[in-house]
């Protein structure tokens, strides 16, 4: 069965750091890209970073030199370097894989969301 598996999510105090990690499990597909967005309570969900295959990476304003994204694309995994977390980065934290189909034209997939707490 064809998901997106994370972990890493929990409580830390301001200042410090997380990683998070996503594997697309069950598949042999060649994702385009590969990233993560929040949502944070009340707000909309927005994209955090993302990556393609070739390891071009693309981050939000609000992240920019406190996280890093990095890729495996032979294991179809994620890891998402989160330092200097502030309170304002609490959210739940969504994977999200994208893929090319001939019938379906770009497809996403989601992963269930793991939750990050930044609080002293």
């Amino acid at each position: 069965q064809l998901q997106l598996v994370e972990s890493g999510g929990g409580l830390v105090q301001p200042g410090g750091s997380l990683r998070l990690s996503c594997t697309a499990s069950g598949t042999t597909l060649s994702f385009s890209s590969m990233g993560w967005y929040r949502q944070a309570p009340g707000k909309s969900r927005e994209l955090v970073a993302s990556i393609t295959r070739v390891g071009s990476a693309d981050y939000a304003d609000s992240v920019k030199g406190r996280f890093t994204l990095s890729r495996d694309n032979a294991k179809n995994t994620v890891w998402l370097q989160m330092n200097s977390l502030k309170p304002e980065d609490t959210a739940v934290y969504h994977c999200n894989a994208g893929y090319w189909s001939g019938i379906r034209g770009y497809v996403e997939l989601w992963g269930q969301g793991t939750l990050v707490t930044v609080s002293s």
